[in-house]
């Protein structure tokens, strides 16, 4: 990590939007700091695009200033009951290239937004997250700040641009990457018991170790994640889970006693039992592993990998000759997935739908590498799965943990060969070849039914039939063993031309 000398820092600032501010707070006669994740992005070397900006005086003040001394190329907002205004400003980038020997020169334009703030000191009761704020020094702001990384300043003011103020050593944590807070964790975490997902978060995204007195407070105010909302611990989580090794993250919930409360469903896999000298595997562990191996398809799969396994805690039975079985697990696993997301808050549409499916799905391909894998068994994958099947695969892939190298090899190769039937299929048009050509609507016509029991019989004989290549998917075969089945039932045509 590079240390930066106060020039460097002022030349890294060196733009035009860091000037202004700093010009306007000078005519004002008061401080400015840029502080916070920014502050800390610059010594990390990443991409930040929050610019929040602390004034020793009325942030909305100046706000108002830049806006007036920059016209038509910003834009406020304030926002008076929380004592912040936000400014967004279209800036020039000029961006040049060299092109047959000659630098050629581009314009392009993008917005920055900056939030201000007074600086402020802050109290809290036991019960609420909400503080009382009143006005404060540059000091008190960096007191109330969560984690020393997060506490650093830099001055923009002129006689001071770039000047670094790091009461709480935070370039150090950052050398050393660790986290941990200004003052006493155990006030920090307790005032605003969300910074401890926070904790986790950051964490896990910079791939740091939690400071030892920190994390022992974290394990003490666990239970204090009670007071927090379910949507904001799922901002918190959803960070962790699209880090690049989110079971870092969940290792530390558990160890802390968080996951236990906001998770209990994950957190109970953590056991290993035995008996008669067998023993399960650790499902805790194996489930960090599958997040893991989920390198793409995005936030809901690596959901799926994460609640895969929830129904085996309730399922689990011993059999004497057969050892531990964990038979439904993915169903009552499925089952357990509204529930959880109705808990944290999650998105209860088509995202709940598909980590559910694919929880409940999850045992289907390996079922079929198991045995022969016969086009009937595929084509009724493919139908229960619909367009979802190749992320589906992917989580079954990742599922593969073995550390039986002989073994994983095996699953591996009857996976391929379920996915080149898979690919197989779906090039015949899938979605034709499995949808019967009668269907409900045609059959209560032809036997003057309502939306009944018997319309349900009569739409899943005539599927199971195409499905398991019993009849070609066309009009003569399958009204031929509609008429037959409904003969069975007792049912007659009324439409004298069936």
């Amino acid at each position: 990590m590079k240390l930066y000398s106060d020039e460097a820092l002022a030349k890294i600032l060196d733009k035009e939007i860091f000037h202004q501010i700093g010009d306007v707070a000078d005519q004002m006669g008061v401080a400015c700091y840029v502080v916070g994740g920014y502050v800390r992005d610059i010594f990390l070397e990443r991409p930040s695009s929050d610019i929040d900006v602390v004034v020793v005086g009325s942030g909305i003040a100046v706000a108002e200033a830049l806006k007036k001394r920059m016209g038509r190329k910003a834009h406020l907002s304030v926002f008076r009951n929380f004592g912040t205004a936000q400014v967004k400003v279209k800036m020039r980038n000029e961006k040049c290239e060299m092109s047959n020997g000659n630098e050629k020169c581009l314009n392009d334009f993008s917005f920055v937004e900056v939030e201000f703030v007074g600086a402020r000191r802050e109290s809290y009761s036991r019960d609420s997250r909400k503080p009382i704020v009143e006005d404060g020094t540059l000091e008190d702001d960096q007191n109330r700040r969560d984690f020393t990384i997060n506490a650093m300043a830099i001055c923009l003011n002129k006689g001071h641009f770039g000047e670094l103020v790091d009461p709480f050593n935070g370039i150090a944590d950052l050398e050393d990457g660790i986290i941990a807070t200004p003052l006493d964790p155990e006030v920090t975490f307790s005032d605003d018991p969300l910074r401890m997902m926070r904790c986790i978060r950051f964490a896990t995204q910079l791939n740091f170790q939690i400071e030892e007195e920190t994390f022992d407070a974290l394990q003490r105010m666990a239970d204090r994640i009670k007071i927090v909302s379910g949507e904001r611990i799922e901002v918190e989580l959803n960070k962790i889970m699209k880090a690049p090794h989110p079971s870092v993250g969940f290792e530390y919930l558990q160890r802390s006693g968080l996951l236990q409360i906001i998770l209990p469903e994950v957190s109970a896999l953590d056991i290993v039992e035995k008996r008669d000298g067998r023993a399960h595997k650790n499902n805790f562990y194996h489930t960090l592993e599958v997040v893991e191996n989920i390198t793409s398809g995005g936030l809901w799969l690596r959901w799926a990998a994460l609640l895969h396994d929830i129904g085996k805690t309730k399922s689990k039975r011993w059999e004497p000759g057969s050892g531990w079985t964990f038979h439904n697990h993915n169903i009552i696993g499925a089952k357990q997935v509204p529930v959880i997301f109705r808990r944290l808050k999650l998105p209860l549409g088509t995202e709940m739908k598909y980590v559910q499916k694919l929880v409940d799905l999850h045992m289907r391909p390996q079922v079929i590498a198991d045995s022969e894998v016969t086009d009937s068994a595929v084509r009724r994958l493919l139908n229960d799965a619909g367009d979802d099947i190749d992320d589906l695969m992917t989580l079954c892939e990742a599922d593969i943990t073995s550390k039986n190298e002989v073994k994983k090899k095996m699953f591996l190769e009857n996976f391929r060969m379920v996915r080149e039937k898979l690919t197989d299929l779906k090039e015949k048009d899938y979605k034709r070849l499995l949808q019967p050509v009668i269907d409900g609507n045609e059959i209560m016509e032809i036997f003057h039914l309502q939306p009944s029991r018997e319309v349900g019989t009569l739409k899943q004989y005539l599927k199971d039939a195409v499905l398991d290549n019993r009849v070609e998917n066309e009009r003569e075969p399958l009204m031929q063993l509609l008429m037959e089945k409904a003969r069975q039932m007792g049912l007659t045509a009324t439409d004298p031309t069936a």
